[in-house]
């Protein structure tokens, strides 16, 4: 029996799910605010308790990868190689933007006639971290951070309906009026992780547990408040 552990804090949800031989067996989450380093090893002893699984029966671990937050993904990222080094299981990472188009797929949330996913993780302003999917889950254009305006995405929106899924989606929804879109807000859930991760898991593409890192696909920038600058 594979077991997979997936782990999502890439956003202001925390969760994890357990899965055994392609379903999910165990979940939790919760959005309280800041609370994922306290949270997301407490969700995965629950679940393995609960299920009577022990690490050892677990067949590996698998983390989102980004993009999103960046203090979520340290969290996950770091607690999932905990997992790893401890157990000597194997690593897996699947991207932010691909568990919110398979949880789009797996929850019916497509519009009748649908011809592209656009899941968008949010970032500054109207920026938006995205990438354009079709329909049954392929990915079509590279990832990247966007500033959405009026007209993006007209291409693929003249084609027909076209579905904006993800927590950077209620925003774009006041700029992109188009009628053939379609707009979810929703956080990225452990759950749906486990088509990616199965796939990942069935093809042996595990990470080097020492070296891998989080796709912040822009880096982390530190400001430092006036407040503790000494005055001269």
């Amino acid at each position: 029996m594979d077991t997979i552990i997936l782990i999502e804090t890439s956003t202001s949800l925390c969760s994890a799910a357990l899965a055994r031989d392609g379903r999910i067996i165990s979940y939790r989450e919760s959005t309280e605010p800041k609370a994922h380093a306290s949270l997301t090893a407490v969700f995965i002893k629950e679940m393995l308790d609960e299920t009577g699984t022990g690490i050892d029966g677990c067949s590996a671990i698998c983390v989102s990868m980004g993009p999103g937050s960046y203090t979520g993904l340290r969290v996950g990222v770091s607690t999932a190689k905990g997992l790893c080094f401890g157990s000597g299981k194997p690593l897996l990472a699947v991207g932010t933007l691909d568990t919110l188009v398979w949880q789009a797929i797996s929850e019916g949330l497509l519009p009748e006639g649908c011809r592209h996913i656009v899941p968008m993780i949010d970032a500054r302003r109207m920026e938006v971290y995205t990438a354009v999917f079709s329909a049954d889950g392929v990915q079509e254009s590279a990832t990247e951070p966007m500033v959405v305006t009026s007209g993006s995405f007209s291409d693929i929106l003249e084609e027909g309906p076209v579905l904006f899924i993800g927590d950077g989606a209620q925003k774009v929804s006041d700029v992109i009026k188009h009628p053939a879109a379609h707009f979810v807000q929703c956080c990225p859930k452990a759950s749906s992780m486990l088509v990616p991760a199965l796939a990942e898991y069935k093809e042996k593409r595990f990470k080097d547990v020492a070296y891998f890192e989080p796709f912040y696909l822009k880096e982390f920038v530190a400001t430092v408040s006036k407040k503790s600058v000494l005055k001269k």
